[in-house]
């Protein structure tokens, strides 16, 4: 059963659009953990519309699941960010400033050294280390080649597509797993997965240890209650 981990970048722009500190985001990070999710994201950019640097400090005293923090790291504030605080992992997301949201995995290939490069600092201070990735065979072989922990599946792609053919729709992120899987990479998997299309992904694809979701879920959140919500994502990961 693949692991949920929870992005409440949505509840930090909630918070952040009245001032103050209703939600309060350290609050939804610990409930969450209480009603069952496996690990906490955020996904701070540069001009912290949503998720606030300090926050990345103060989640990381008191969580006690998994902290994942995602971003680009070509940006040397995030990589400060990164290391000051040691999350359990680090997403290597290639996002441009002011993108609403991210779009895209990296080229492994063209960004190869560089690559290596990032994935080398963050693992010698101890970080696992996952690349996001779309479901191309290539770039899953060249995202190994750098030395990464694991790869993270964009599947806004699959989603989009789900209902009018899953199965078509999900044959490119089972070749690319089965790759990542001969190469001894880990395989995580995010963007615009829910409560529909969530369960046959996660029974799909061979090896997937870990899901990100926050859009969905949140949204979800609103009409069903939170601790409901977690409990209905986590029932979708059950084999």
């Amino acid at each position: 059963m693949a692991n949920l981990s929870v992005n409440i970048n949505k509840i930090a722009t909630l918070r952040n659009s009245r001032g103050g500190n209703n939600p309060d985001l350290v609050k939804v990070a610990l409930d969450c953990e209480r009603f069952g999710a496996e690990g906490i994201t955020v996904h701070p950019r540069p001009d912290e519309r949503h998720i606030r640097y300090q926050d990345v400090f103060d989640l990381k005293a008191v969580i006690a699941t998994e902290f994942n923090i995602e971003g680009n790291c070509k940006e040397q504030k995030f990589v400060d960010l990164v290391l000051a605080n040691k999350p359990a992992q680090v997403t290597l997301v290639p996002d441009t400033e002011g993108q609403i949201t991210s779009n895209h995995g990296w080229n492994t290939i063209k960004h190869q050294d560089y690559l290596k490069e990032m994935v080398q600092l963050f693992q010698t201070a101890g970080i696992r280390v996952s690349i996001f990735v779309d479901p191309v065979e290539e770039m899953v072989k060249a995202a190994a080649e750098s030395g990464t922990d694991r790869i993270e599946l964009y599947t806004e792609d699959y989603a989009r597509h789900y209902q009018e053919n899953r199965e078509q729709s999900i044959k490119p992120y089972i070749a690319a797993a089965k790759i990542a899987n001969e190469l001894g990479l880990g395989i995580n998997a995010g963007h615009d997965l829910d409560l529909q299309n969530l369960k046959y992904f996660a029974a799909n694809i061979p090896g997937l240890l870990e899901v990100s979701i926050g859009h969905a879920l949140i949204s979800d959140a609103l009409y069903l209650g939170l601790e409901n919500t977690i409990q209905m994502y986590l029932r979708q990961l059950q084999n």
